[in-house]
């Protein structure tokens, strides 16, 4: 096609087939391409994505700016302009949680970081440009207040619980309505009732994302949520020696026995790299969880390596100092992106009901 050829109708055809990583639908149909124009052998539009794909924004603009010069290539340029795209979440499940994915972070065994991963999984998530909430789900032993350094108590308004903001991520916990010091010694119902409010009660408002920080173990909680609401799946989190990998597969076990996908496997504390000699040192052994989640069809996030830095912005409150280049931003924000991107993998292969308003 020669370029006094190519026009807005053109460029439409040649992105029917073009899919939105959120719903895994075609962004024409959804009315995503916008502001087509074709002037001095030129092609520029607006595409308009979603806040929940943010971490896969430069990705598809890049996709579909590569997709349009093999179809047209008499254009001089093409230039692919983002613009965001308002989608409302739908209510989730019965109480009434508007959310568009709800992602647990689990491990089969405390010790393991699970807290540290839960917490720079949602904070990297927001930084990139998503509506993220954090629940505390570890009800025993509510580490997120410490990793974020925020302690407050939240307030009730109208008859909903106020969930602290860092940085503009919604946050609950069990830490801020428990005394430092003092144990929570619950049986089962009474969890079951304390994460039902957190769900249900909690003024989350409308959220690309709610990760859930799971107590180590295989106990009530993954039964309640999977009860309560549609979980998108989770994340399982481990070290490399082999005791820690049989409580992992256990974990998996959990989820798939209530229904919910597992979206991947994090090795923490995969590997020590010495910052005086540069040297590795395998303390913990190197790439079990990676060779298991091959062995069960599990996509693999990433190895976060041990990191002086890392401990410390966790014992001083500042889990986003994790994304600093002296600590581990190139690991979490690898774990974000490959989450994000199986996602939209799984949306493109099986889209989900379209969303509807909220009422």
């Amino acid at each position: 096609m020669s370029a006094s050829e190519v026009n807005a109708a053109a460029v439409l055809a040649a992105l029917a087939d073009f899919k939105d990583p959120e719903t895994g639908r075609s962004v024409v149909k959804q009315e995503q391409v916008r502001d087509v124009e074709v002037a001095d052998n030129r092609l520029s539009l607006t595409l308009a994505l979603s806040t929940h794909s943010a971490p896969l924004w430069k990705d598809t603009q890049a996709e579909c700016a590569e997709l349009l010069r093999k179809k047209f290539p008499s254009l001089e340029a093409v230039y692919v302009k983002l613009a965001i795209h308002e989608r409302p979440p739908q209510k989730l499940g019965e109480i009434g949680l508007t959310a568009k994915s709800v992602i647990a972070v689990g491990s089969g065994k405390g010790g393991v970081g699970k807290s540290t991963m839960a917490a720079s999984i949602a904070y990297g998530l927001k930084r990139s440009g998503c509506h993220v909430g954090l629940m505390d789900a570890d009800v025993y032993g509510p580490s997120i207040p410490h990793l974020l350094g925020v302690n407050q108590r939240p307030e009730i308004v109208d008859k909903k619980i106020k969930p602290i903001e860092l940085d503009g991520m919604k946050v609950i916990s069990m830490g801020f309505l428990v005394p430092p010091g003092e144990a929570v010694v619950w049986r089962g119902p009474m969890l079951h009732g304390a994460i039902t409010q957190f769900l249900r009660d909690t003024a989350w408002g409308d959220l690309d994302y709610l990760i859930i920080d799971m107590p180590p173990g295989t106990g009530d909680i993954a039964l309640t949520l999977s009860q309560l609401l549609p979980l998108s799946g989770a994340v399982i989190v481990c070290t490399p020696q082999d005791v820690a990998l049989l409580d992992a597969v256990k974990a998996i076990a959990m989820f798939r026995k209530v229904n919910i996908p597992v979206l991947g496997m994090i090795e923490n504390m995969s590997y020590f790299l010495c910052p005086d000699t540069g040297n590795r040192y395998d303390i913990f052994g190197s790439g079990g969880a990676k060779q298991r989640a091959e062995e069960l069809e599990i996509p693999f996030l990433g190895a976060v390596p041990i990191n002086i830095q890392i401990r410390v912005n966790g014992d001083e409150g500042r889990i986003a100092g994790n994304f600093d280049p002296a600590a581990g931003a190139e690991y979490f924000e690898a774990i974000c992106h490959r989450l994000a991107s199986n996602l939209a993998a799984s949306h493109r292969a099986a889209p989900p009901m379209p969303t509807l308003p909220v009422l």
